[in-house]
């Protein structure tokens, strides 16, 4: 993209971007799942037939799925979007492709400066490596040297309120620990663009209003934030801005309230605490 096709105030640009899946795939994940898969091909058996049988489960004919068809976007700086939808309807998979974990099967996205992201509670953490060794380890996946994890160690460990368990395997960790520490390191890093997708879900009351005031702090300090969350309260007290994700598609980009709003009466949920439309009668 030329520079003038990505103006300076933009952090994030998203055009025409779509994904697809090839669904009925067999997953092969064990070396006795991938020999017998040679095997009856060799055999000219159909994989798809004779391993759902053996394995006890039904293998789905092959089929394309478009998590995502055509979604087109921008950020500016310093913005705080909220992606909401149901689930599967595509936001996280568009965090996955901000985030480089993987590519658009079409079009194109940029995002400007050094991105941060926490996409799923435990990413890039080791259960074998204790809770100190992890922090070097997902820092460093982060984009963070060792001497800025040195300088930021004690703060992570302070907000994570996991320090009596520091040196513990995080394989003794609960969900909750995971997300607190995991949470502590992503909110650390000196990032132009936070990438966070249903950091929250799981983390104790306390220790989410404690998150929500530091993404509040990383907002007012003019970085970017785009905010996946099924918690449309925390959704609407972090962003300003939502866009609303439906099967793969962009269905709402508006203010928080409105999108929200419009979200909730197609799901036939009441929405209390969100007034009405002005205009509305």
């Amino acid at each position: 993209m030329a520079n003038g096709d990505f103006p300076e105030d933009l952090a994030i640009r998203v055009r025409g971007v779509g994904k697809t899946y090839r669904l009925g795939v067999i997953d092969r994940g064990t070396f006795r799942d991938e020999l017998l898969y040679r095997i009856l091909r060799l055999r000219g058996r159909d994989p798809r037939t004779a391993m759902g049988k053996i394995g006890g489960f039904e293998t789905a004919p092959p089929g394309l799925f478009d998590a995502l068809d055509g979604i087109s976007f921008d950020v500016r700086k310093g913005e705080t979007v909220g992606l909401v939808g149901r689930n599967g309807a595509g936001k996280s998979t568009m965090l996955k492709i901000l985030a480089r974990i993987t590519t658009p099967t079409r079009g194109d996205a940029w995002i400007r400066g050094r991105v941060g992201s926490m996409l799923e509670v435990g990413t890039g953490f080791h259960p074998e490596l204790t809770g100190r060794e992890n922090v070097y380890l997902n820092g460093s996946i982060l984009g963070m040297s060792k001497k800025e994890i040195d300088a930021k160690f004690d703060e992570i460990v302070s907000f994570s309120e996991i320090g009596e368990f520091l040196d513990t395997p995080v394989k003794r960790y609960s969900s909750g620990m995971y997300v607190k520490l995991a949470f502590s390191i992503a909110a650390s890093l000196d990032t132009d663009v936070l990438l966070l997708d249903e950091v929250l879900a799981v983390g104790d009351a306390a220790f989410q209003s404690k998150c929500l005031d530091r993404m509040e702090e990383i907002a007012a300090s003019g970085r970017t934030i785009l905010f996946v969350s099924h918690s449309m309260e925390n959704v609407r007290r972090i962003c300003s801005r939502c866009l609303l994700f439906d099967r793969g598609r962009l269905a709402a980009d508006g203010p928080a309230d409105d999108v929200v709003r419009a979200y909730l009466a197609a799901s036939g949920i009441p929405s209390p605490g969100i007034s009405p439309p002005e205009n509305s009668a």
